[in-house]
C-alpha cells in the first residue's frame, strides 16, 4: 500500500513561502529540537531522536509538499542503513572486545599497554585514543573505531564518560581521510576536482589542527594537570602524526594518510617512552603488573586488535595478484530502495540515497566478525593452562549478550539515521547548506560549517561530502574562492561535526557500558566540537586571501 503512494518528488531549498533564509530556518527545527531535548532536558537519547524524526517527518510533509509515504519510505531506509552497516559495525567491534573481558584476558591487554605507556593511564589514552584509533580509522571508519577505542579505554580504568570524550575528541580530524579517504574521494567527485589536491590541501591544513588536539585529550582525561604531565608526549604524539599526514598526503598516496600518520605517531611516541617517564599521580596508575607476562600471553590477549590491523591491511591495501578490496567490493548488493526510485535531488539527477547497499563481505562489520570467529576458536583452544577459559560455544554466545545490551544503542541509532534520511531526501540538510553558501565572501568562514552540519546530521563525513560537494563547488566560483580548499575543509569540517552527532554519541556510550549518557557526553563534548569549528574557518579564511595561501595544493 505504502509502495503504491509513493511517487516523484523534487526538493526546492525554497519551499516554504519562496524564501531561503525561512525554509532553511525550519529545516533546522529537527535538530535544533534534537539538541535542545537532549543538551538541556537530558531525556533519553532514543526518545530525542524519535521526537525529532516526527518533526522532520513534518516539516518535510508540510513544508517540502513531500508525499507522505514517500517521507515514510526514506526514513525505513535510513533506519535500514542504521543496521546494515552501522549496527552491525558497532555490534562486532563491541563484541570483540567482550571476547577479550570475558575470557579474562583484559587484564593482560591492560598490563601491555600499562608497560608501553609507564602505568600512566594518560599516556595510555594518548596511544589508543589518538594514535590506534586513527589507524583503525584510516583503515575501516564507519563508527568501528570509535567503538574498538572506547572500549579499550574503558578497560583501562578511566572514567567511562571521560573515555569516550577523549576518543572522539583524538579521532576527529581523522575521520576525513577514514576508511581510504572514501571522504576525500566523494567530495573531489561531486565538486568536479582532483581527490589527490584535495587531499594534499586537507592534509596540510589537518597537522595545524592537530596540534592542540593531544593536549585536549590530555585535559579531558585530567585537567590541566594532565596537560602539565603529558605535554612532551603530547607534542611527540603531535609531530608524528603532523609528519606521517603532510608526507602521505603530498608525496604518498592520500588513501593512505590517517594510516601513515597514526602509525608513525604510535612509534615515535613508543621511542619517546623508552627512556622518558612521565609524572603520574595515583588515581592515573595503573594496577601494577603482579607478574610478568609470558610472550604468548601477550600475544594472545592482543590478539583481536592486531587480528584487526592485518584483516583490514589485507582486505583495503592488498592488490598482488588478486586486488582484494575490488573482489571484495563486488560483492556488493545494491539496489534502489523501494518507492525511493523517483525521489530527485536538488539537481534534478536521482538522490543518490535512493539506493541501497548491502556490503556483506567488503562490510568492516563481516571483517570484525571473521576476526571474531577466529579469536573464539584460539581462545578456546589456548586457555594458557586453564586459566583463560572460554570455551567456543560461549564464545559465540556472547555475541547474543553483547546483542541485547546494545538494544537501546541500536534502537537510537535506527531512528538517528531515519532522522537523516528523512532530512535528506525532502531536501531540509541542503537547504540549510544553500542558505549558508548565499553568504558569498563570508562563506570562506563558513564553509567547514556545513561538513559539520552535515556529519552531525547523517553520522558520517562521507555522506557530507555527498550532500555538499556540489554546492561548495558551485559557492567557491561564485565567491571567487579556491574550490579545492572548499571542499577539503567540508570533510575535516565533516570530522569535527562527528563529535556530536547523534550516532556517534550512541556508538560511545554503549561502547563504555553507559547507554543512556548521551546527553552528558554531549554536553561536555560540544564545546570541544564548538572551538575546533571556529578554528577550522579562521584557518580557512587565512588561507583564501592568501595569508595562509600555501595551505592550498
Amino acid at each position: 500500500m505504502i509502495l503504491a503512494l509513493a511517487h516523484s518528488f523534487q526538493p526546492s531549498t525554497t519551499a516554504i513561502a519562496g524564501s531561503a533564509i525561512g525554509t532553511a530556518l525550519v529545516s533546522l527545527l529537527p535538530l535544533v529540537f534534537f539538541f535542545v531535548a537532549l543538551g538541556v532536558f537530558s531525556l533519553p537519547t532514543h526518545w530525542c531522536a524519535l521526537g525529532a524524526l516526527v518533526v522532520a517527518l513534518i516539516v518535510a510533509t508540510v513544508g517540502f509538499d513531500m508525499p507522505v509515504a514517500t517521507a515514510g519510505m526514506s526514513a525505513i531506509e535510513g533506519a535500514a542503513f542504521g543496521l546494515i552497516p552501522i549496527i552491525y559495525i558497532v555490534v562486532m567491534a563491541v563484541w570483540l572486545y567482550n571476547l577479550t573481558d570475558r575470557s579474562g584476558r583484559a587484564a593482560d591487554v591492560q598490563a601491555v599497554f600499562s608497560a608501553v605507556g609507564k602505568g600512566d593511564m594518560r599516556i595510555q589514552g594518548l596511544l589508543i585514543g589518538y594514535a590506534f584509533c586513527g589507524l583503525l580509522e584510516g583503515l575501516a571508519g564507519f563508527g568501528a573505531p570509535v567503538a574498538i577505542a572506547c572500549t579499550m579505554m574503558w578497560a583501562l580504568g578511566l572514567p567511562p564518560i571521560r573515555a569516550a570524550i577523549a576518543v572522539m575528541v583524538g579521532n576527529a580530524l581523522n575521520v576525513g581521510f577514514g576508511a581510504m579517504a572514501i571522504p576525500v574521494t566523494t567530495v573531489a567527485k561531486l565538486g568536479g576536482e582532483d581527490p589527490a589536491l584535495v587531499g594534499a590541501t586537507m592534509g596540510r591544513i589537518t597537522p595545524l589542527m592537530l596540534i592542540i588536539v593531544p593536549f585536549l585529550m590530555l585535559f579531558i582525561m585530567d585537567g590541566w594537570r594532565g596537560v602539565k604531565d603529558g605535554w612532551l608526549a603530547g607534542v611527540v604524539a603531535w609531530f608524528g602524526m603532523a609528519l606521517g599526514i603532510g608526507l602521505t598526503s603530498n608525496v604518498l598516496s592520500y588513501e593512505l594518510t590517517a594510516v601513515v600518520g597514526s602509525l608513525l605517531s604510535f612509534a615515535a611516541l613508543a621511542a619517546l617512552l623508552r627512556f622518558w617517564t612521565p609524572t603520574t599521580p595515583s588515581e592515573f596508575r595503573s594496577p601494577a603488573a603482579t607478574e610478568t607476562l609470558s610472550t604468548s600471553r601477550v600475544a594472545l590477549g592482543l590478539l583481536p586488535y592486531w587480528l584487526v590491523v592485518i584483516v583490514f591491511g589485507v582486505a583495503k591495501l592488498w592488490k598482488l595478484g588478486v586486488n582484494v578490496p575490488a573482489l571484495l567490493a563486488s560483492t556488493d548488493i545494491k539496489f534502489v530502495w523501494p518507492g525511493l526510485g523517483d525521489v530527485l535531488g536538488i539537481n534534478g539527477q536521482q538522490n543518490p540515497s535512493a539506493v541501497f547497499s548491502v556490503p556483506w563481505l567488503s562490510s568492516p562489520g563481516t571483517m570484525l566478525f571473521l576476526t571474531g570467529v577466529v579469536v573464539a576458536i584460539v581462545y578456546a583452544r589456548n586457555s594458557s593452562a586453564g586459566r583463560f577459559e572460554l570455551p567456543f560455544a560461549q564464545g559465540i554466545r556472547t555475541l547474543g549478550t553483547t546483542i541485547y545490551n546494545l538494544r537501546i544503542a541500536i534502537l537510537t541509532i535506527c531512528l538517528v539515521m531515519a532522522l537523516a534520511y528523512v532530512m535528506n531526501f525532502s531536501g531540509q540538510t541542503v537547504a540549510i547548506g544553500a542558505w549558508l553558501a548565499g553568504t558569498g565572501a563570508a562563506f570562506a568562514f563558513l564553509s567547514p560549517l556545513l561538513g559539520w552540519i552535515g556529519t552531525a546530521v547523517t553520522g558520517s563525513a562521507t555522506s557530507a561530502g555527498a550532500l555538499f560537494g556540489n554546492l561548495q563547488a558551485t559557492a567557491a566560483q561564485t565567491a571567487d574562492l579556491p574550490s579545492r580548499l572548499l571542499l577539503g575543509v567540508n570533510e575535516i569540517g565533516g570530522g569535527i561535526g562527528k563529535i556530536v552527532s547523534p550516532q556517534n554519541l550512541a556508538i560511545a556510550a554503549g561502547a563504555v557500558k553507559s547507554e543512556g549518557s548521551e546527553s552528558e557526553i554531549l554536553r561536555k563534548a560540544a564545546p570541544y566540537s564548538i572551538g575546533l569549528i571556529i578554528l577550522l574557518g579562521l584557518i580557512t579564511v587565512l588561507a583564501s586571501n592568501g595569508i595562509l595561501g600555501f595551505l592550498i595544493a
